[in-house]
């Protein structure tokens, strides 16, 4: 088992926080614990005095088939995602809060490795681990009403191996930092806003906008990814609302767009870049990811005093086109479709446990035009299913 972050929206998570991902990742206008700061900021003046613990069960099956062959990337398949949240009311107008989340979602580890990448066959895959701590403050202006800002400080982490093949000054501005030299760390920050209203005593409607994380250069990757290994983390902005349709059922809607063009090293196409400007230059060749729109619908049920029940789905549009499949090869994240069950026992008066599992479909993406005739031609195909368990405690103080 290896601690990692993994994710199905692109490479984010479909839902931070077990109860949201419960109900298919929702929680723009429907704070519900206090990692809600990972989804909007202004959740955390609406839910009191409250910490959760929790961890989520990952498990990615991914492969790729280059001319025929077929790869298995899964030599690392179970992933360990752990989560927490504090939040403290000042008084009626100002809250304080914490939450500890994680994202990624581009690991591959091919045992066998890939010949196109490196013609010895070594062991082939790359590793991303995002690590999110975000300190967070709320101001209500009126009781219907929740502004929030949080500080987004990011750690990540990056790993390539099996790359040989790039190495080569024919391809690359620094072919001493394109593969196998370990783990590098980068650093960075950015801001998170949001608004929550009750606009009516059954509607509420939220936003929120996640500015772009600026991260320190992954140097001994300098010669992979475009700008000198810059590796950012994409802004993202959403809308949601949450309808209280019964006194016992709640239904959730989010609409989220995920900026993955603004990230050279992730939207950069493959071709005609791999020919027309090296691997780290800023025109160098990237994973040509698309921006990313998701849909998101969720269910929360109050069955008893005791028991709620939660169900949902999620829906994202392909990062990944079919003349990008080769480079991605080492990052599959094709996944389109999710669907999500969860539930919270309250264990007393003040304290919860609640569990969430989700299904991502499995998805393929066929290649067309995507490997270089430097490369021998052909086509990538790339296929990826997920299974999730999450369990989280929670306690109001």
């Amino acid at each position: 088992m290896v601690l990692n972050a993994q994710a199905t929206n692109g490479y984010f998570q479909h839902g931070y926080g077990v109860k949201s991902q419960g109900m298919g990742g929702v929680g723009i206008a429907l704070p519900q614990d206090s990692i809600a700061a990972a989804i909007n900021p202004a959740g955390m003046g609406l839910i009191g005095n409250r910490y959760d613990m929790g961890v989520n069960l990952f498990k990615p099956e991914r492969n790729a088939e280059i001319q025929g062959g077929a790869n298995d990337g899964n030599d690392s398949s179970l992933f360990l995602i752990p989560e927490f949240g504090y939040n403290k009311v000042l008084n009626d107008q100002y809250t304080v809060g914490l939450s500890v989340y994680a994202n990624g979602g581009m690991n591959t580890n091919y045992k066998d490795g890939i010949a196109l990448f490196d013609s010895g066959r070594s062991r082939a895959g790359i590793d991303l681990t995002q690590l999110f701590i975000a300190p967070s403050l709320t101001f209500k202006p009126d009781p219907k009403h929740s502004l929030g800002v949080a500080i987004n400080f990011a750690i990540q982490s990056f790993e390539a191996k099996g790359l040989q093949n790039f190495k080569s000054p024919s391809f690359t501005s620094s072919p001493n930092n394109v593969t196998n030299n370990g783990d590098e760390y980068s650093y960075g920050a950015g801001i998170k806003l949001g608004w929550i209203g009750k606009i009516t005593d059954k509607l509420s409607l939220g936003a929120t906008y996640h500015s772009k994380t600026y991260m320190t250069k992954l140097d001994d990757y300098k010669g992979l990814f475009a700008e000198g290994g810059d590796f950012d983390i994409p802004s993202h902005y959403g809308f949601g609302l949450a309808y209280e349709a019964t006194p016992e059922l709640t239904i959730a809607f989010d609409y989220e767009k995920i900026e993955y063009s603004g990230v050279r090293s992730v939207n950069n196409p493959l071709l005609p870049n791999l020919t027309s400007s090296k691997l780290g230059n800023s025109g160098g060749a990237g994973f040509g990811w698309r921006d990313v729109d998701v849909l998101k619908i969720g269910f929360n049920y109050q069955w008893s005093d005791n028991l709620t029940l939660r169900a949902g789905f999620n829906h994202n549009s392909q990062p990944i086109p079919r003349s990008e499949t080769f480079f991605n090869v080492l990052a599959p994240g094709v996944i389109r479709n999710h669907l999500s069950l969860g539930f919270t026992w309250n264990v007393t008066d003040d304290s919860e446990l609640s569990l969430a599992y989700t299904h991502a479909f499995r998805e393929k993406v066929k290649g067309s035009g995507s490997i270089p005739s430097s490369f021998g031609g052909g086509e990538a195909d790339l296929e990826m299913y997920q299974n999730s368990l999450g369990v989280a405690y929670g306690v109001n103080f």
